[in-house]
């Protein structure tokens, strides 16, 4: 078996806010150049401290078409409505992976308790996107709760591996996927140790949410990190220094072109103007404000 090696360890660009409940940090595409597809897009919200509102904060009602969305809760609560008539609150630990697809409205928001204590946030959402035969299937939403999602212990009380989606010492996921994609928490105490195997041609990143980690016995790795795999090699090893929480992302490349405008992600430029023509005709459904 080949380890799969280290490309690059890349630190949190500068954060940026998305609505007013959301500081994150753009990994990719903007922060770093890499490819991650099946992954097009990753915000993540570094740990910070929101102060007691009345007033949640949040991101309003907009559209979606073409991929999916999959936020990943550590810290806080967010609150989700689409138009679809799906609605839900994740909590730390909790998963909600919403397929737009065709197209859907949704808005985001702290969730009212937790908005009126304030508290840690820390979050992750990815873009995942479709394949041009499933860009037009209908929107469906996917909660996933930390109480029922599949894990495996990992030996010598070295922690556990959510698997969120894939597969993982045979244990399956929780979420069902249209390519096939791996997605786990690995959730480590220290000394703990976790083996990950892979496709070569996969494109896998890990993150560091956190604590600190080693990578296949050789690079130490602090949180808010990101370590992309180079395309050979199949297995990765880590071992935690200290307890550690680590994001890890592995997905079959998605052959296609791309074609990105704001909350559109299509094949062409023609089916970017159709998304932006439907969503200005009503066709995404309504949501108020």
């Amino acid at each position: 078996m080949e380890t799969k090696q280290i490309s690059k360890i890349l630190k949190a660009p500068a954060p940026h806010m998305v609505g007013d409940d959301f500081r994150v940090h753009n990994f990719f595409p903007k922060g770093y150049k890499i490819d991650m597809n099946p992954f097009f897009l990753m915000d993540y919200g570094s740990k910070i401290e929101f102060s007691a509102r009345k007033e949640p904060r949040g991101v309003g009602v907009h559209p979606h078409r073409g991929f999916e969305t999959v936020t990943i809760a550590y810290h806080g609560a967010v609150a989700h409505h689409d138009s679809a008539g799906n609605s839900g609150v994740i909590y730390s630990g909790d998963v909600q992976w919403m397929t737009a697809a065709s197209g859907i409205l949704h808005k985001e928001y702290h969730e009212e308790a937790y908005s009126l204590a304030g508290g840690p946030f820390q979050m992750i959402q990815l873009w995942v996107n479709l394949p041009a035969k499933d860009k037009m299937s209908k929107p469906k939403y996917q909660a996933i709760k930390q109480a029922d999602m599949a894990s495996f212990n990992l030996p010598e009380n070295g922690g556990k591996i959510e698997i969120i989606a894939g597969n993982y010492q045979n244990i399956q996921g929780n979420a069902s996927t249209f390519t096939p994609i791996e997605l786990y928490n690995a959730r480590l105490n220290k000394g703990g140790k976790a083996d990950f195997n892979f496709s070569a041609n996969f494109n896998t990143g890990f993150i560091v949410i956190e604590g600190n980690i080693q990578i296949n016995n050789t690079e130490i790795v602090s949180a808010d990190n990101f370590i992309y795999f180079k395309n050979e090699g199949t297995e990765i090893s880590i071992k935690a220094l200290e307890n550690s929480v680590v994001l890890i992302l592995s997905g079959e490349p998605i052959n296609e072109p791309i074609t990105q405008y704001g909350p559109f992600l299509m094949n062409t430029e023609e089916e970017i103007n159709e998304a932006i023509s439907d969503y200005n005709q009503g066709k995404f459904g309504y949501l108020e404000e």
